[in-house]
């Protein structure tokens, strides 16, 4: 794998450079150290900040938003042109298959396409107001804004959050996770052949308790970004409160699919796999809870069992329905809830294969049910390859079984009955709800973010241009 950038150096004020540290950086398909990356630290962060307040007193800052426009849209064609070479460098580094990595190198292109359009069209208002007033409206960047991005998926996250706070004129500070941090200094690479102003975007690897820490309590802050684990998501709105800076947190999911007994099973089959397995299950919106009406349970139950066999598990670059996990840790947290389960029936299960290398972060997938709503696997996020199923008689025990988590990031509801689509859509605790469908191909225009543990604020669509953006308000006297 030959990368066009040197990965053990930071981007700050435009200028690549080397830490005076490294970190190794693991293939999870193998255990095999693929590069050695920047070990960015406090001071790495602080000239991050200054470079960016720079860009914001200087060019970057002059630049209009037709121009802004014009830049992220030429960084989308690049990133359209260089999909392959993302692709396989996301394959490496996160441990992937190829067609998801593809599929959000395909989606970061399409992030910069669509902040790239709506640049120049985000509009502030006229205000009725006292006789011998004009009010109007503006909407402003907040200024230099952080983005702490995890591992998971990069591009993605990287282009629903750089891209959107580029777009209004932000100059962004970006904290790639250390276990995956390739296609981010990419990203960075293209923004610089696209002509964004050095500063405007600058990027700086390293550890979370490090840089990380580092970003997320920075005086020189205006806004962050974090998607990651809940945890870590509190620590970073303290850190930024000692410094009254807003929080966009997104964080972890327990998302159910409620299938009635109306619904069009052949329809819902492959979501109620796939957005459990995909990314082998570390997806903050997986669908690790189906709820299934017990008329239909048994049904259901052998279908899944029947798509369960039809995937495999195996190296990233080899294309596989199931990668690795992201690194041993992850690996044996997985492995610790697949004992939890252990008394649970199983209803489907896949092994890796025996040929696989011995030092790859391989696990099972696996299907239990049925499970009880209280369960440790049916309340808690596991971020691996994990789904259960629960039974219900009613549409009201449906309803309190999808509500009964600390979390609401991502819903669906599988019914032909439109009343009850309308009832349910509106009393399921979620950020997203989705009807006979879940995710809706991805959606850049559409607004995700969550409620309760999932976080809060919203990412995606034109309410990202509003979160990354201050409303001011001018009034007039004229008399």
């Amino acid at each position: 794998m030959t990368l066009p950038i040197d990965p053990s150096h930071v981007l700050i004020g435009g200028t690549w450079r080397p830490t005076d540290e490294t970190l190794p950086l693991h293939d999870p398909s193998d255990g095999s150290e693929i590069a050695r990356i920047a070990r960015g630290g406090a001071a790495e962060i602080d000239a991050a900040v200054t470079a960016a307040q720079a860009a914001l007193d200087g060019e970057w800052g002059r630049t209009t938003a037709v121009e802004r426009g014009r830049i992220l849209a030429r960084l989308g064609r690049i990133v359209a042109d260089n999909v392959e070479l993302l692709a396989e460098t996301e394959a490496h580094d996160v441990g992937k298959p190829l067609k998801q990595a593809r599929a959000d190198a395909l989606a970061l292109a399409r992030y910069c396409e669509f902040y790239g359009g709506a640049a120049d069209k985000v509009h502030g208002a006229t205000i009725p107001y006292l006789d011998g007033y004009t009010v109007y409206t503006l909407r402003e960047p907040h200024g230099v804004t952080g983005h702490i991005v995890p591992w998971n998926y990069p591009m993605q996250i990287i282009g629903r959050s750089v891209g959107a706070a580029l777009a209004m004129g932000n100059a962004c500070v970006l904290k790639p996770a250390e276990d995956a941090c390739l296609t981010a200094l990419l990203f960075a690479h293209f923004a610089q052949q696209a002509g964004l102003p050095g500063g405007a975007l600058n990027v700086v690897p390293g550890l979370g308790a490090e840089a990380g820490a580092a970003l997320s309590g920075h005086p020189g802050l205006h806004h962050i970004s974090f998607t990651g684990s809940v945890a870590t998501g509190a620590a970073v709105q303290i850190a930024a409160g000692a410094n009254v800076v807003p929080v966009t947190l997104e964080l972890g999911g327990k998302s159910p699919q409620i299938v009635f007994e109306d619904a069009d099973l052949g329809a819902a089959l492959p979501f109620l796999v796939n957005a459990g397995l995909q990314n082998a299950g570390q997806t903050c919106s997986a669908s690790s809870r189906i709820l299934v009406h017990a008329s239909l349970f048994d049904t259901l139950a052998a279908r899944m069992a029947q798509a369960y066999g039809a995937k495999r598990i195996g190296r990233a670059i080899d294309d596989a329905d199931l990668g690795p996990l992201i690194n041993p840790t992850q690996k044996a947290r997985v492995e610790r809830y697949l004992g939890l389960g252990a008394d649970l029936p199983v209803i489907a299960r896949i092994e890796p294969g025996a040929d696989l290398p011995e030092n790859g972060s391989y696990v099972p997938a696996c299907l239990f049910g049925p499970v009880p709503p209280d369960h440790a696997l049916a309340q808690e996020e596991i971020f691996g390859p994990v789904q259960v199923m629960i039974p219900f008689e009613t549409e009201d025990e449906a309803l309190r079984i999808a509500n009964g988590t600390e979390y609401g990031l991502v819903a669906s509801i599988w019914t032909r009955d439109g009343a009850r689509q309308m009832r349910l859509a509106r009393k399921v605790r979620s950020g997203q709800v989705f009807i006979n469908n879940y995710g809706a191909g991805g959606g850049v225009e559409l607004p995700f973010g969550g409620v309760g543990k999932s976080g809060h604020g919203r990412e995606k669509g034109f309410e990202a241009l509003y979160g990354f953006s201050t409303l001011k308000t001018v009034a007039a006297y004229h008399g």
